[in-house]
């Protein structure tokens, strides 16, 4: 049992012996017990902050029937090529990069950037396709920072773009990127 113990008081000085008189005695077996419930209480009402991640859905690879993959790869009224850059520049292709609709064309990111053309695009993309929405087709150079990753990714998410994947890229791509000068050695 847990007990606190007080002094009596102090000895006198003089002639006189005072009584020892015996303090009280505090019993601290109940503060302990209601310590660990205060502990225990505020675990498990806390709520602890959620991680700040974005869900990325990956592909099954056996599960991709043939008239979906045709469907995807002749889609070029649907789909937009984001190349990224060095000089946090991205270069954007509507269409098939051999035989693009429109582009190649540089931006940066932001709102009077990349995220224009995004939200261009999407409202344009289902009135020329029928009512699909776009594909954005993201291709990542290696001169880019994962800070233009995070970026492209973030206006993904604030354009509200219901498809894009993220890509290798391919040696035509580079070209463009040099063509554009935004590939810098």
């Amino acid at each position: 049992m847990a007990e606190l113990n007080q002094d009596s008081g102090k000895q006198g000085k003089g002639g006189k012996v005072r009584s020892k008189k015996n303090g009280g005695k505090v019993d601290l077996t109940a503060m302990v017990d209601l310590a660990f419930l205060l502990i225990t209480f505020f675990m498990l009402t806390t709520s602890l902050n959620k991680p700040q991640a974005m869900d990325v859905a990956m592909p099954d690879k056996n599960k991709i029937k043939e008239e979906q993959n045709d469907d995807l790869l002749t889609a070029d009224n649907r789909s937009l090529t984001v190349l990224l850059g060095s000089d946090n520049k991205v270069s954007w292709i509507y269409g098939q990069v051999a035989k693009p609709i429109e582009g190649p064309t540089v931006a940066g990111y932001g709102a009077d950037g990349i995220r224009k053309v995004l939200m261009e695009k999407k409202a344009y993309v289902p009135r020329v396709s029928g009512g699909k929405d776009m594909i954005v087709i993201i291709r990542p150079s290696e001169k880019c920072t994962q800070r233009n990753l995070v970026d492209i990714l973030d206006e993904m998410k604030i354009v509200d773009v219901k498809r894009y994947m993220i890509g290798k890229i391919s040696p035509e791509e580079v070209e463009v990127l040099k063509r554009d000068n935004i590939y810098n050695d």
